[in-house]
């Protein structure tokens, strides 16, 4: 998420279509519209490697992965997302055109501009879905995997590093090796 625009409040109605209409792609919280930042490659590829990888893995199961243009809309939050890859697995998500509004997973690829958002705000409104089991934060400069895991009310922190232990995607049933993300990266710098 990049920096609020200077325009006045709009409604989610507003925002839709006024969305529909620009070349970017911006974001919508409780009335505020936020443009999106653009990715470094690193982004690009770790966001690439995990959307293909559980679109290869979810072949022939009810479940669709989708990777950074489709719109993940938070009814609870007053609320359009633009997640880096989610996975639905619920059938009134088969409908959909532009909006998915059940996921089960939601991945987010931390950048130096938006992790403290995904963190925090975006991750308390992903919290008021139903829907959602598991949110894993990529962070690339630590090649670390953070999965939250609903368990019940509460939210289970599970991490691994890239040369750690699989993961298990309960939500989706794949196990998610870390190196898988980051395979395509370059070694990262010993300072």
């Amino acid at each position: 998420m990049g920096d609020a625009l200077p325009r006045t409040m709009m409604d989610r109605d507003q925002y839709l279509r006024w969305e529909a209409e620009q070349p970017e792609r911006h974001e919508y919280l409780a009335g505020e519209i936020f443009a999106m930042v653009g990715v470094r490659r690193e982004h690009a590829l770790v966001t690439l490697a995990l959307g293909s990888l559980l679109r290869q893995r979810l072949k022939g199961s009810p479940c669709q992965a989708f990777v950074a243009d489709m719109k993940l809309r938070v009814d609870a939050a007053d609320a359009y997302f633009y997640p880096d890859v989610m996975v639905t697995c619920d059938p009134r998500d088969r409908s959909a055109e532009t909006a998915i509004a059940h996921p089960c997973l939601v991945i987010e690829v931390l950048s130096d501009s938006t992790a403290a958002f995904d963190r925090g705000q975006k991750f308390a409104a992903y919290r008021r879905l139903e829907s959602l089991r598991e949110y894993l934060l990529v962070d690339i400069e630590a090649r670390r995997l953070e999965l939250y895991r609903r368990e019940g009310a509460h939210w289970l922190l599970l991490e691994t590093r890239a040369d750690g232990s699989p993961l298990l995607l309960d939500s989706v049933g794949v196990a998610l090796d870390p190196s898988d993300a980051f395979e395509d990266l370059d070694p990262p710098r010993l300072d």
